[in-house]
C-alpha cells in the first residue's frame, strides 16, 4: 500500500526514538550473528528499505568502528504485479557499489507482509551476482505470509488483520520518522 493511499490512522507504534531503538538492536543482532563485519554488505530494497539500510550502516559503524558497503535495490522489474500495478511502472536506479559475489547480504526493507517484494529482490539480486549468503532485516513483520519467507532481524512482530495498513514513515523520505497503524479511506482497494 503506497502513503499516496488515503488513510486514517488508528494509532502510533513507533516515534523517532523507537525507530532509532531498533535500529540499534538489529545492527547489534547482525553482528553477533554473523560474528563481526568481514564480508558483511547491506542491500535495501527501496524505497524505505534503502533508507533503513543506510541507517543500519551507521549503526554497525558506531558499533564496530568500520564501514560496511550499502546498496539501494530497486524491485519493479521482477514484481509479480507488474501488470496491475500501471502501464507506466515508476522504475528506480540500483545502485550496488561493490561486487555481490562472496559477501554475506542483509537484505534490509522497512515491513514484510506477503513476502512478495522480498521475493522479487532476491530474484533482482541474482541478476547482480551469487551472494554467500543473504539474510533478512526488516523493522517490523506485520504477519499474513503468503511465500515461506521469514525474517532474520525484525524491529518489531506487529500482528495485524489484513484490512489494517502499517505506514513506515522516514525523514528522508516523509519527514518525519513514525511507524503507524492505519485504515484505508473506504476499505481497501480490490
Amino acid at each position: 500500500m503506497s502513503l499516496e493511499t488515503p488513510f486514517q490512522i488508528k494509532n502510533q507504534v513507533f516515534d523517532a526514538d523507537a525507530i532509532r531503538r531498533a535500529i540499534a538492536r538489529i545492527a547489534h543482532e547482525i553482528l553477533e550473528h554473523h560474528e563481526g563485519s568481514d564480508r558483511l554488505a547491506l542491500v535495501g530494497i527501496r524505497t524505505r528499505g534503502a533508507v533503513l539500510a543506510q541507517r543500519l550502516g551507521r549503526a554497525i559503524a558506531e558499533i564496530d568502528g568500520v564501514e560496511l558497503p550499502v546498496g539501494a535495490l530497486d524491485i519493479t522489474l521482477y514484481r509479480d504485479d507488474l501488470t496491475t500495478i500501471g502501464p507506466n511502472p515508476v522504475v528506480h536506479q540500483t545502485e550496488i557499489p561493490f561486487e555481490l559475489s562472496d559477501h554475506k547480504i542483509v537484505l534490509v526493507d522497512d515491513v514484510l507482509f506477503t513476502g512478495r517484494t522480498v521475493r522479487a529482490a532476491l530474484d533482482a539480486m541474482v541478476a547482480y551476482g551469487r551472494p554467500a549468503t543473504i539474510r533478512l532485516a526488516v523493522l517490523v513483520d506485520r504477519g499474513h505470509r503468503e511465500l515461506p519467507i521469514r525474517p532474520d532481524f525484525v524491529g518489531k512482530n506487529l500482528p495485524t488483520s489484513p484490512e489494517e495498513l502499517v505506514i513506515v514513515r522516514l525523514t528522508e523520505t516523509d519527514g518525519v520518522d513514525e511507524v503507524v497503524i492505519g485504515v484505508a479511506e473506504g476499505g481497501l482497494p480490490k
